[in-house]
């Protein structure tokens, strides 16, 4: 397993402060009061508690926690920097509920409690870089929050050594040009396996490293010109990399209410006899009473006087 930035105890206490700030959010609790209530049930022996005491301070000067995250780089991440920043802009849907939820699977993913099957005899130790690279990307393709400066803050993750951030630096400007799923395909070993193949040399290598093994490559090649989420799914199906929140979808509106209902439909007859009169068409045998039919009177019946029949 690859040595992450933190011990394990941050990462179970990071994932027990998104997971319960979220809660007290949802139940209405302001949140400054949240991170004082949080706060008190974290271990005083991890660093979290302090770096709570900065995001409420940055909180009541700006209304803001995440200049105080991207200024504690020693312990947030720059991506979790980015995904709490986005969720505290009003102008897009993704919300800070749902950043904290993907911070808080995240963060769960670092403690590598979740092995990946790698290979179909292999098992990843959790949390390896490939994993946490796709479940930064899909976060960024699953919620829209763009790619440039998305990507920009994955790369300076410190959990990535030089040859994946030199990597991803190179996908964000190929991003859009070429398909995500060829990209990852050509820096798998399943792309070395094709080519030794066709060459009929066992000893073919490729100049550069190889960032994902076969089983991934196999999926990526089976996905090229699809939808990225497909390759995303099929990862999780196949070899059991973590699964990204989704954003919850957009609201049904109300059914319209039965009086509003029957003024519309009014409007639209109306609309029609204008059109038919506009055009000569207009048939007045369908507004006239049939014979057939009962005449209703707005007056109700009354009872003839006594002594008439």
């Amino acid at each position: 397993m690859t040595e992450t930035p933190l011990p394990r105890e941050e990462y179970v206490e990071q994932r027990h402060f998104f997971r319960t700030l979220r809660g007290r959010l949802a139940e209405g609790v302001p949140t400054q009061e949240a991170l004082g209530q949080v706060r008190e049930e974290l271990l005083a022996t991890t660093r979290l508690p302090v770096a709570i005491d900065l995001l409420n301070d940055e909180l009541r000067q700006s209304g803001r926690m995440s200049p105080a995250m991207e200024r504690l780089n020693f312990y947030f991440t720059p991506f979790q920097a980015f995904v709490v920043g986005k969720g505290e802009e009003d102008r897009t849907k993704f919300d800070s509920t749902l950043a904290f939820l993907i911070l808080e699977r995240l963060a769960g993913y670092m403690t590598g409690d979740r092995p990946i099957r790698s290979e179909a005899r292999e098992v990843d130790d959790a949390p390896s870089r490939r994993g946490l690279f796709l479940y930064q990307f899909e976060t960024l393709a699953r919620s829209r929050l763009g790619y440039t400066a998305g990507l920009t803050a994955v790369a300076a993750d410190p959990f990535y050594d030089e040859t994946w951030s030199g990597w991803i630096k190179t996908m964000r400007r190929a991003i859009g040009e070429v398909d995500f799923a060829e990209l990852l395909y050509r820096r798998s070993g399943w792309f070395l396996e094709l080519k030794r193949r066709a060459d009929g040399d066992r000893e073919v290598t490729v100049p550069f490293d190889l960032l994902f093994g076969e089983a991934e490559g196999r999926i990526a090649w089976a996905n090229r010109g699809k939808d990225p989420l497909y390759l995303f799914a099929a990862l999780q199906r196949q070899l059991g990399y973590p699964e990204v929140p989704r954003p919850p979808r957009t609201a049904r509106a109300e059914e319209i209410p039965p009086a509003v209902q029957a003024q519309l439909h009014r409007l639209e007859r109306r609309l029609q006899f204008l059109e038919a009169e506009q055009k000569g068409g207009l048939n007045l045998d369908e507004l006239a009473v049939r014979a057939d039919r009962p005449a209703f009177r707005d007056e109700p019946n009354r009872l003839p006087p006594p002594g008439r029949p």
